[in-house]
């Protein structure tokens, strides 16, 4: 599996505070940044004149919010690879919806994905219905086809060969199999599209039809479907027996028809990553064509005109790193003819040939000479040979190559590539620009690409049953999407400086982002949304992202102690950001950086006053605290104020004796355990409250089994029908989990859930939850770390109460409370359904408890758990 984009570190500048969040901002690096030079040269005067083709100014939509559009998402992860169509946003325009690539149509008895407008439909926008009776099953004749034919035998098939269907319930990955079996021989020839099949199988199994078909087709490639037809035979039974239920026949018959109807409309000759491109651009395109030009939006449907190899083949370029690929090097099974594919998308200004040596950048040199191999650059005859060449690196060898050609030695370094790269190919700037914009538009984050298809595709992933209720958009014009791109790129320029310790373009970019963090056309165009969604709709905004910029700068200023520019920055994000969950962490910083000065009076002031912000929490609340308490002995101050009370509170404190393998600090402890074993402290804790510590069972779990146990409990409140929260088909999460206006807007309905719980259903709600969600992704939520008997466990024993208080907690403030829990979680029985539970925070030698851990301890005993510190010591000498 790839590293994730958040691991990402310079061996000069480690992982700087608020680097691995901006490095999931970004996502996937962008090959081709369109403002680049223009943002580095224009950083030194603070003036960014983007030229008039780089923002199009686009009026806002008016919405109609009379009339919301709601989409019931309902995922299932094990698709066929051969089911086609596009997803279909209007009625009109088709009478079934894609749901994760697949069609599904309306009415179905099974899990599918309906439209509903709130409005009435008008005749012509409602769904086709097919009006038929009992007789009319038999004997109709339904065109299909065979999937999964990777473990069938390509010579079985035979145009016109008989096929007959056969159930196949013990199928672990569809419940609802149908294989389809050659008629003369009972060879496997593969299985019938899921979506089918799931009707089909009820009148095969419950209703005792049966039914044959024949080969209708012969398929041009192994990997490809095989076109078949089929029909019903039997008797339907009135009366007694299993036939009674003619309605439903005549439902399942009708749910029949809709999928061939769909399918014929959208024929499933598409491989699946070349329809779930298709569904990516055609969602885009219906639902945020006001934040593309016409010409962007001619472009982006000029796709579909394009040959299926010329699509399969621009997909796979654009899921890979480029930018410039070997034609040699091209070889795909599913593209027949990969040179005619490279001519069309050449010709539609897909992608860029590299057919002619002059004009080329250094950029562009750098990308071809990256396709060579090292023998290859060696052989360059330009390339200064050096003492140990032949072990140099392949990075080495094109930075002499560069240098070369850039000092003149080596004019011919373009002809030379031409000849020993042969052609190649890059994705042209356009399309990725394009493309880029309408991935980030349909997934929302950097995080999740077209693999994301791919993933729920292979099983791997399944996202949560939820509505999609849309009735405002996140970008309103095209501008304001084109500033949050452009503030993106900012990011990735700054992620790139910092991995070519580049000092010098780190602060440029610093100096763009607190340029622009204040833009006056972000507090226009959002100052008609309502407060509850302003703050998760705030995050797509371009100043959001400069406020990400701008705090891994102040990261990167105080390494330098460079701390006066580092509080100048730190005044202007308070100032800027007046509600923001992050003031609490920047005002500690700005007290500190003030007292590195020597300014005491002013750090105490800045603690004082962030003391009293609504939006310093938890560990920042608690750190500001106790910098007032120290800063504020007299005489700069005479009393402490009664809230600090809290402060004062005694945290009980076990004291455990190990022999120690290591103390040295900045490592983590290790010591023997009772076996001889080498354990970690909290391993060594685990072992000493299961024996004389009290006989207590437990996990090291830290955050993770609370996150769980809240995803569980609170699982039909996270995913409740909440307007504009949730937008795509691939949210573990509602947008606004980690804001005030989770709490707020579903206050009714969580008031209600905690009562149940704090009245004993806990263990009821959470079973149900873990039985009906089982595997399906939730944020927070770890199905393999924890058993469902483990977390009856830890609910049974800490009671409905405190499990209440705790879940108030989250619910309220998840971003503030979602990290720092205690490290263990101990629980015992007394007797069958009654228990005791304790919470434990494990410290080593050198180790102290961090101000979210205190904060943490504080919390959990004002709720009423049994909390408590342990720390691991050596002997004594």
């Amino acid at each position: 599996m790839k590293e994730p984009p958040a691991m990402r570190k310079s061996p000069n500048f480690p992982m700087l505070t608020g680097r691995e969040s901006l490095v999931r901002l970004i996502g996937k690096r962008r090959r081709f940044l369109p403002n680049r030079h223009l943002l580095l040269s224009s950083a030194s005067s603070l003036q960014l004149n983007f030229s008039p083709q780089s923002k199009v100014q686009v009026c806002p939509v008016e919405l109609d919010l009379e009339q919301s559009t709601v989409y019931e998402v309902c995922n299932n992860p094990h698709e066929d690879s051969a089911n086609g169509g596009h997803e279909v946003d209007t009625v009109e325009n088709g009478d079934s919806l894609l749901l994760n690539g697949r069609a599904r149509s309306f009415g179905s008895e099974c899990q599918i994905a309906r439209k509903v407008e709130s409005a009435s439909l008008s005749p012509k926008k409602m769904t086709r219905h097919f009006d038929i009776g009992v007789e009319d099953i038999f004997g109709t004749v339904v065109d299909t086809f065979i999937v999964g034919r990777k473990f069938s035998d390509e010579k079985e098939l035979k145009l016109g060969m008989a096929i007959s269907l056969l159930r196949e319930p013990e199928n672990v990955k569809d419940p609802s199999a149908i294989k389809v079996l050659s008629a003369d021989s009972g060879c496997c020839l593969g299985y019938l599209p899921r979506s089918l099949a799931q009707y089909i199988s009820p009148l095969v199994e419950k209703h005792c039809l049966s039914f044959e078909g024949s080969v209708t087709a012969l398929p041009n490639h192994n990997h490809d479907i095989v076109p078949i037809q089929i029909s019903c035979h039997g008797t339907i039974l009135r009366g007694e027996g299993k036939h009674d239920d003619v309605d439903g026949i005549k439902c399942l018959w009708t749910s029949i028809l809709q999928e061939v109807e769909a399918a014929r409309k959208n024929p499933p000759s598409m491989t699946k990553y070349q329809q779930n491109f298709s569904l990516l651009i055609h969602e885009v395109l219906i639902r945020s064509s006001n934040l593309f030009t016409e010409d962007e939006k001619l472009f982006m449907e000029s796709f579909t005109s394009l040959s299926d190899d010329s699509q399969r083949l621009f997909v796979r370029l654009y899921s890979r790193k480029g930018p410039w690929f070997r034609l040699s090097n091209i070889s795909y099974l599913e593209i027949s003819n990969a040179l005619q594919a490279v001519n069309e998308l050449s010709g539609k200004g897909y992608v860029i040939p590299f057919e002619c040596a002059e004009g080329l950048q250094t950029d562009e040199l750098m990308g071809i000479l990256r396709v060579l191999t090292v023998k290859e650059l060696r052989e360059i005859s330009c390339i200064p040979k050096k003492k140990g060449s032949q072990n140099s690196r392949k990075k080495d060898l094109i930075a002499s190559a560069l240098c070369s050609y850039r000092d003149g030695l080596c004019p011919v370094l373009p002809s030379m590539l031409l000849d020993k790269a042969g052609p190649c190919v890059k994705m042209s700037s356009r399309a990725e620009t394009v493309f880029w914009r309408a991935e980030r538009i349909f997934f929302l984050n950097g995080e999740q690409d077209l693999s994301t298809f791919l993933l729920v595709d292979l099983g791997a992933v399944k996202y949560p049953t939820y509505k999609c209720t849309i009735s405002k958009q996140i970008f309103l014009s095209q501008s304001h999407l084109l500033d949050y791109e452009e503030a993106i790129e900012v990011a990735q320029l700054m992620d790139e400086s910092l991995d070519g310790n580049d000092a010098n373009q780190v602060l440029r970019c610093l100096k763009i982002a607190d340029s622009c963090v204040d833009l006056p056309s972000e507090n226009v165009s959002r100052s008609s949304i309502s407060g509850s969604e302003a703050a998760f709709i705030s995050c797509f905004t371009a100043s959001w992202v400069y406020s990400k910029v701008i705090l891994l700068g102040i990261s990167f200023l105080e390494r330098e102690r460079r701390y006066p520019d580092a509080i100048n920055l730190l005044k202007r994000l308070l100032d800027c950001f007046t509600s923001d969950g992050r003031r609490g962490y920047w005002t500690v910083r700005l007290s500190i950086n003030l007292e590195h000065l020597g300014f005491l009076d002013e750090s105490l002031s800045v603690a004082e006053d962030g003391l009293l912000d609504p939006w310093v929490r938890a560990g920042s609340r608690m750190a500001l605290q106790k910098r007032v308490l120290r800063l504020g002995k007299p005489p700069r101050r005479w009393t402490i104020p009664r809230s600090f009370e809290i402060t004062k509170w005694k945290i009980k404190e076990v004291h455990v004796q190990g022999r120690p393998l290591n103390c040295e600090m900045g490592k983590k402890s290790r010591f023997y355990g009772e076996d001889g074993e080498q354990w970690g402290v909290e391993q060594l804790a685990l072992q000493y409250y299961a024996n004389e510590g009290g006989c207590w069972s437990g996990v090291h779990t830290e955050s993770g089994i609370w996150l769980t146990i809240f995803g569980l409990l609170m699982w039909d409140v996270i995913f409740s029908d909440v307007p504009n929260v949730f937008r795509t088909k691939f949210q573990t999460a509602p947008l606004d989990l980690e804001t005030d206006s989770f709490y707020l807007a579903r206050k009714g309905l969580i008031d209600t859930h905690l009562q149940s719980i704090h009245n004993g259903l806990a263990e009821e709600i959470l079973i149900t939850s873990w039985e009906s969600h089982i595997g399906t992704a939730c944020r927070g939520v770890n199905w393999d770390r924890h058993s469902l008997s483990e977390l009856r466990a830890a609910v049974t024993c800490v009671g409905g109460p405190c499990l209440a208080s705790l879940c108030r907690l989250l619910s309220q403030d998840y971003r503030s409370w979602s990290s720092g829990m205690p490290d263990l979680l101990l629980w015992r029985f007394h007797g069958e359904y009654r228990g005791e539970a304790k919470l434990v925070e494990v410290k080593g030698p050198n180790d102290r408890l961090s101000e979210q851990q205190r904060a943490w301890l504080f919390v959990l005993m004002e709720c009423g758990f049994n909390a408590e510190v342990c720390k691991v010591m050596p002997p004594p000498p």
